[in-house]
């Protein structure tokens, strides 16, 4: 089993790496977006523009997904400081050490985390 002090490490090294991306993206969709303005195409009908559309598209996805992380990772935090760190949220049995080594932010068991999502409707 990893020491609450090492998980603590790995999960601040993983904050800084992420918001060292969350940076690179920002500056990247800014760069994106100066592009679009100063080309004046049309993202429909000119090609340059859909390429640009797609690139806009693309970089908010990553950063969507980088701001995900972040707050997993805080939650990987909280979890530590009240104690449900190694806790299943699903059923409230133990998540193996070695599923937490692989990835510190889960939050499930490997059997709940199996478990196909029902249906919502």
């Amino acid at each position: 089993m990893t020491s609450p002090s090492e998980v603590r490490r790995r999960l601040a090294a993983d904050r800084a790496e992420t918001l060292d991306r969350l940076s690179g993206l920002e500056r990247e969709r800014a760069g994106i977006v100066a592009a679009a303005e100063s080309a004046n195409s049309d993202d429909e009908h000119d090609p340059e523009g859909a390429t640009i559309a797609f690139e806009r598209e693309h970089t908010a996805a990553l950063l969507d997904r980088a701001r995900q992380h972040l707050s997993e990772i805080d939650a990987a935090q909280r979890r530590l400081d009240d104690g449900s760190y190694e806790t299943c949220a699903a059923c409230g049995g133990p998540i193996a050490p070695d599923r937490l080594a692989a990835r510190p932010t889960a939050t499930t068991c490997i059997r709940c985390a199996a478990r196909p999502t029902p249906n919502v409707r």
